[in-house]
């Protein structure tokens, strides 16, 4: 219900921007399932700055945890604020915003259509949807090292975004801090909370061998690209 009140609400938005029925409704269900098919092609670049950055918006809101939502419905809001996931994946988009539009500020010609060009791919290569507004590949190498990493850690566990997943990066953050800590204090008895919750060991050893697995197919991808 979550998902189709969101993807309605999107279309909604993109008609009132005047995009024609039909293309909204592609448009729509392409940021849902953030797989985004571009219809024409430039994807969205022909469009209007107003329905660019309602595409943004709402490419960052499928890449949310929808338990977050769940708990808005459940007025739980204080849960949702405190959600260390959430905060770490707005925290990653707004960090990777800022340095992008730093390197290709010179690029555009003002300041606004910077950040919504920037602001754009970030939330279109994060949550894996694939839309876009300008050729990326022209930016300065810095800048398309950041979309890559992003690439790759994508969005939230429990949204339509791919990618490794917020939440694993955090517990293999936080698996190896805990690692590094014992081996100063081999008798100390550490724990990996998230969200106040301990972790089990054996989903730790999971993410620890989904990530040795993420790493060994982009490696032998790339090789076979090559």
């Amino acid at each position: 219900v979550i998902y189709i009140g969101l993807t309605i609400i999107n279309f909604l938005f993109l008609i009132a921007g005047r995009m024609p029925v039909i293309e909204a409704v592609c448009t729509a269900l392409g940021t849902a399932g953030t797989g985004g098919f571009g219809i024409k092609n430039d994807s969205i670049a022909s469009y209007s700055p107003y329905i660019q950055n309602v595409t943004t918006v709402f490419m960052i809101l499928f890449g949310v945890n929808f338990s977050c939502y769940y708990l808005l419905l459940l007025r739980q809001f204080k849960g949702v604020f405190k959600d260390e996931e959430l905060r770490l994946y707005i925290g990653i988009i707004l960090t990777a915003i800022l340095l992008i539009v730093l390197d290709v500020r010179d690029m555009y010609a003002t300041l606004e259509e910077t950040i919504r060009h920037v602001a754009f791919q970030v939330g279109s290569i994060i949550t894996t949807t694939g839309f876009s507004t300008v050729d990326f590949d022209l930016w300065p190498s810095f800048s398309k090292t950041i979309l890559v990493c992003l690439m790759m850690v994508g969005a939230c566990a429990g949204s339509t975004g791919g990618g490794m997943k917020i939440a694993r990066l955090m517990l293999i953050t936080k698996s190896l801090r805990r690692n590094i800590r014992k081996t100063l204090n081999p008798r100390k008895v550490m724990a990996v909370r998230n969200n106040g919750i301990v972790i089990d060991e054996q989903i730790l050893d999971n993410t620890n061998a989904y990530l040795a697995a993420y790493v060994l197919i982009i490696v032998a991808i790339f090789v076979i690209i090559s």
